[in-house]
C-alpha cells in the first residue's frame, strides 16, 4: 500500500521509499524514513496535494511524491 492509498485520518508507518536519488533524497529531508508514524490529516478541495502529520509537524505532499511511499497500515 502507498501513503496516496491511506484514508483522512487514518495512521500509517513508512516501510520502503521508492524514490531514486534527488525525489528520494527531497522526502527523506522531510523526515519522511523508515520506520516512522505518518497521520493522513486531510487533501485539498481538488484532492491535491494532501496534508499528513509527521514528526510532530503539518506536511504538504504531493499525490505523486506520495505514491513513492509504501506504508503498511497501523
Amino acid at each position: 500500500m502507498t501513503l496516496r492509498e491511506v484514508r483522512i485520518g487514518s495512521r500509517c508507518k513508512v516501510v520502503r521509499l521508492c524514490g531514486e536519488g534527488a525525489l528520494k533524497r527531497r522526502i527523506m529531508d522531510m523526515g519522511i524514513t523508515k520506520g516512522v508514524e505518518i497521520r493522513v490529516r486531510k487533501t485539498a478541495p481538488l484532492g491535491d496535494p494532501i496534508e499528513i502529520t509527521v514528526r510532530g509537524y503539518e506536511l504538504s505532499l504531493r499525490k505523486a511524491d506520495a505514491e513513492l511511499i509504501e506504508v503498511t497500515q497501523l
